[in-house]
């Protein structure tokens, strides 16, 4: 079977470094579905505005292409980052970006549907570029299931980090709570733990730089992207 795009995501974020690990961790996080030519039509998205979530199908784009029928490069297993990276599991027992069709599953909130039709959407796990397969609305009672086991993630809460911005005056065009609400899930590798140690990511067309330490981002400095 061969699928195409249906559309392409618009995300604060050009690159992977930084990115919400899964939907809906940033719930501010903004991004648009902006759908190609062939499926540009109002109708296709009659009645989703009374859906409070939908689900996107979409593919990792960023990963290196290997031909579909090319068994010898499957992985079996890999290092989820919530293990340090160091402990194996299966990747179908993981959220892994590198998957046999390298296909990725998010919830997003549905914010508004626009003219072209473009649609908004909030708390994507998304880079910008995204390429979009399909989407389906997010049913409450055959999709949510909060009593349900998450295996090993369930030894692993999410900590969130306290996030300290320069004194400096804040750049205008840059939302800040949203930055501080992405900064504070700490985008570094889980293995990465040098104070030391600057780290760089793309956000809104900034680049902003940052270091860790003893449980603070600290922000160094943010700069437009020329």
């Amino acid at each position: 079977m061969e699928i195409e795009p249906i559309a392409y995501f618009r995300s604060p974020f050009p690159d992977k470094f930084g990115i919400p690990r899964q939907a809906g961790l940033s719930p501010s996080v903004r991004g648009q579905i902006v759908f190609e030519p062939g499926f540009r039509s109002q109708d296709a998205v009659r009645g989703l505005e009374g859906f409070d979530y939908i689900w996107l199908i979409w593919g990792f784009s960023a990963n290196p292409v290997t031909a579909p029928a090319d068994k010898t490069r499957f992985q079996p297993t890999v290092r989820p980052p919530r293990l340090g990276g160091n402990e194996r599991i299966g990747v179908f027992a993981s959220r892994s970006p590198f998957r046999p069709n390298s296909l990725g599953l998010s919830a997003v909130k549905l914010e508004s549907i626009g003219e072209g039709p473009v649609v908004n959407v909030l708390g994507a796990d998304l880079m910008d570029g995204t390429p979009i397969y399909d989407i389906k609305p997010y049913l409450k009672y055959a999709d949510s299931h909060p009593d349900a086991r998450s295996g090993f993630v369930d030894e692993y809460g999410l900590e969130l980090l306290r996030v300290s911005f320069p004194d400096s005056t804040f750049p205008d065009g840059l939302d800040k709570e949203t930055l501080r609400e992405v900064l504070s899930q700490d985008p570094r590798p889980r293995y990465h733990s040098d104070a030391r140690k600057v780290y760089g990511m793309c956000f809104e067309g900034f680049d902003v730089r940052f270091r860790v330490e003893d449980g603070i981002v600290q922000v160094v400095s943010i700069e437009r992207i020329r």
